[in-house]
């Protein structure tokens, strides 16, 4: 039986114009805390927790303290260990939709452009990279846009299959363009809308293959987000008190059910924020995985 720790961000931006009702992500830590304790084991002593309420400065979510805190939690990592936004155009090329995922540190905006914030490229860099074969580590992002934060290269469906970039989607769009041009006269309009189209499935398909060969790991990296990468993570007011909706959907359902396997978990927290919410958590990995196997954290 390995060691555990846990890192735990909440920033409710309090004081600007981003400021978060009812201490939303300040509830969504002392949850996953307690979640984590009552259901997994942890002991307090093996977490750090960055929340913009503290009066210590080391404890404040700024972009240096969580690097830091990061940096912390995959320290020394060794086998059986287990651990537990926005977008900004990607410089890279390793994002299909040409955009980084990120997240924004409570002091982001003291720093120039966009450099305040911390991209899913580096968050891969600190998180995963450094990480052994055999050691776990598990992963939730309850933020806007995080459907690949930490740039794992395997995206289950909840049929449990992994998802391969949609070229049909991407095609159908394409194929309409030159279609249009071709019926409106417009040839070499319609010869130019199959050539950018050809272009773009290529540049796709070439994307994904790299993406898995640089950013798979031997070590055992799941990652649970809010939602897809177009889309935002919902406010939600459960048992009088302001919450994450992903955030209460993936512990509820644990509470409720703590021996399911990763499909049926993924399934879970969709079906309790399927009639409310339009957001669609994701499940990415850092290899292929046995989805019917049991959950564990």
């Amino acid at each position: 039986r390995g060691r555990k720790r846990a890192l735990l961000i909440g920033i409710n931006y309090f004081g600007t114009d981003a400021e978060l009702s009812g201490f939303r992500k300040i509830n969504d830590v002392h949850n996953i805390k307690d979640f984590l304790i009552t259901l997994y084991g942890f002991q307090e002593q093996d977490m750090v927790i960055l929340t913009d309420d503290q009066e210590n400065p080391k404890m404040i979510p700024t972009r240096a303290n969580i690097i830091a805190a990061m940096q912390w939690l995959v320290n020394d990592a060794q086998e059986n260990d287990s651990g537990h936004g926005g977008f900004i155009k990607d410089e890279s090329g390793d994002e299909n939709d040409g955009y980084d995922e990120t997240i924004y540190p409570v002091d982001h905006d003291q720093y120039e452009g966009t450099s305040g914030q911390i991209i899913d490229d580096d968050m891969h860099d600190l998180l995963v990279r450094p990480l052994p074969e055999g050691c776990r580590l598990t992963a939730i992002f309850d933020s806007c846009h995080s459907g690949t934060a930490l740039d794992l290269p395997y995206t289950y469906s909840t049929k449990g299959t992994i998802k391969e970039q949609n070229m049909f989607k991407e095609a159908g769009s394409g194929l309409l363009e030159a279609g249009l041009a071709y019926a409106m006269g417009n040839r070499e309009g319609a010869i130019s809308s199959l050539m950018a189209l050809g272009k773009q499935l290529m540049n796709s398909r070439d994307t994904d293959e790299e993406n898995r060969e640089n950013n798979s790991s031997a070590a055992d990296v799941v990652m649970f987000s809010g939602c897809k990468d177009d889309q935002t993570s919902a406010d939600a007011q459960e048992a009088g008190k302001a919450t994450g909706a992903m955030s209460y959907a993936f512990t509820t359902t644990l509470r409720e059910n703590p021996n399911q396997s990763y499909q049926e978990l993924l399934n879970s927290v969709r079906d309790i924020l399927r009639d409310k919410y339009s957001q669609r958590p994701q499940m990415n990995c850092s290899h292929p995985i046995d989805v019917n196997m049991k959950f564990v954290c």
